[in-house]
């Protein structure tokens, strides 16, 4: 019979803030290893302990990636951030798209008007509308969200 897993409540929150260290394991600086309030699994005290110890204890940068078990660019990453933004810095950046690039304002703004003017007209029609007058091909379901977000934004639930 498997063993159920335990629960641990704060690499659970650490997951779902986006700060869980892939890679724990990795880590093997000695404050780390030897002392209980150092959590391996916390990825932005990882990678500020990793800079101060550069900087403060005076470790070579190689010696301090290898300790921290990352790469030598990750760390002079994780240095320049430090220095620029602060601790709040170290917090991982949201990856990919940030919005819409083809949904602009003006997009939503043009559909939002058509829809007004024609409330009969379809998702479909509103595309063939959109791709005549700005050139582009806008996805069924992008602009529906699009539409749905301004909508949000107008009567707040």
């Amino acid at each position: 019979m498997a063993k159920a897993k335990t629960r641990d409540p704060k690499s659970e929150m650490l997951a779902r803030d986006g700060v869980l260290n892939p890679n724990p394991g990795a880590v093997r600086d000695v404050v780390f290893t030897g002392n209980p309030f150092f959590d391996a699994k916390d990825l932005v005290q990882v990678r500020y302990e990793m800079v101060r110890r550069h900087q403060i204890d005076g470790i070579a940068i190689s010696e301090a990636a290898a300790a921290f078990g990352v790469t030598r660019p990750t760390f002079y990453k994780a240095q320049s951030a430090l220095k620029t933004g602060g601790l709040a810095a170290l917090l991982p950046s949201r990856r990919g798209p940030k919005a819409g690039h083809k949904v602009s304002g003006e997009v939503i703004a043009f559909a939002t008007e058509l829809k007004i003017a024609k409330p009969e007209l379809t998702t479909s029609q509103c595309l063939e509308a959109i791709e005549s007058r700005f050139g582009i091909k806008v996805h069924r379901r992008s602009l529906e969200r699009a539409l749905a977000r301004k909508k949000k934004r107008i009567h707040p639930a």
